[in-house]
């Protein structure tokens, strides 16, 4: 396996980039770009994570690790909401990231974290103006270059598919968007989705309930929309967490390109990224390689 730096010649901030972009086969990841390039964008279909990949993971310094974060630390809901919250990580979490736990016991253990998460939510009050106000705290911010690749792919008529785990799930999802006027009829959300009432109280989630363990291309082949994406087999996969290579799973796809956006913890985690990912993208950078790279197979 080969690891570079990468360097391109064609972004302002050369330097400075090039310092934060690693190629772990520089050699395959051509070959690749070629292939798919010549295939077209007719094509080629985007999947990515929107917590810390398509957002930033710090705003003013600050980690932001996802939207049910901001709505945890702000306080809207119930006053014992952040303990019990916090207390159902304390329990869930170290499962999660424990690597002698085989996947199944994991994924069983994830499904019941986000179930009795989701139970507490709604307990504690959960009002779609709670979702309002996180997209308007500030604390939420996209990525630079993030906005410019959704008007790439719109303007190309290549498909975003944001498929995420998120504890505030679609409408949270689809608020953020709507707000950067960026919710085109080519990006289509995968994620949680709550049942409301009348008055927009949250009364329960639809299944199935995604997890982080459970985030594949197999829960897509469930939506109307798999039949825009199922004829496009070349793919770029974009997501901050080892787990999100296993979006792909389940979508025979011809070939495949991995971006892992690694945005703390470089020195521990590195080496584990460099064999998942054909691209690393550290410290919170912004979009551009991933610009460049599309621009690149598929014209400006």
């Amino acid at each position: 396996m080969t690891v570079i730096i990468h360097r391109y010649s064609n972004l302002k901030n050369n330097n400075k980039m090039s310092k934060n972009v690693i190629i772990t086969n520089a050699e395959k990841l051509e070959k690749t770009k070629k292939t798919i390039s010549t295939a077209g964008a007719k094509k080629f279909h985007v999947l990515s994570d929107f917590d810390r990949t398509l957002t930033k993971a710090f705003v003013n310094r600050k980690e932001v690790p996802s939207q049910i974060s901001v709505l945890r630390e702000r306080g809207y809901l119930s006053n014992d909401y952040a303990t019990k919250a916090y207390a159902l990580y304390n329990k869930y979490h170290p499962i999660e990231v424990d690597p002698k736990i085989p996947i199944k016991e994991k994924k069983a253990q994830m499904q019941a974290w986000w179930e009795a998460h989701f139970k507490l939510l709604i307990e504690s009050g959960l009002n779609r103006r709670d979702l309002e106000r996180v997209v308007e705290s500030k604390k939420i911010k996209f990525r630079k270059g993030a906005l410019e690749l959704i008007d790439f792919l719109y303007k190309h008529n290549i498909p975003l598919v944001i498929l995420s785990s998120s504890g505030l799930g679609t409408d949270a999802i689809r608020m953020s968007l709507d707000k950067k006027r960026r919710l085109y009829d080519n990006v289509y959300i995968v994620s949680n989705s709550f049942e409301w009432d009348e008055k927009g109280n949250a009364i329960g989630v639809k299944k199935p309930i995604i997890h982080g363990m459970n985030k594949d291309e197999t829960v897509i082949q469930t939506f109307p929309f798999f039949n825009v994406i199922r004829h496009r087999t070349n793919v770029l996969l974009l997501g901050d967490s080892l787990s999100d290579v296993d979006m792909v799973k389940g979508f025979d796809y011809e070939n495949l390109i991995r971006v892992g956006f690694l945005n703390k913890d470089i020195e521990n985690s590195l080496e584990a990224y460099k064999r998942n990912f054909d691209i690393i993208i550290l410290n919170d950078s912004p979009m551009d390689y991933v610009n460049d790279l599309i621009a690149g197979m598929f014209g400006q």
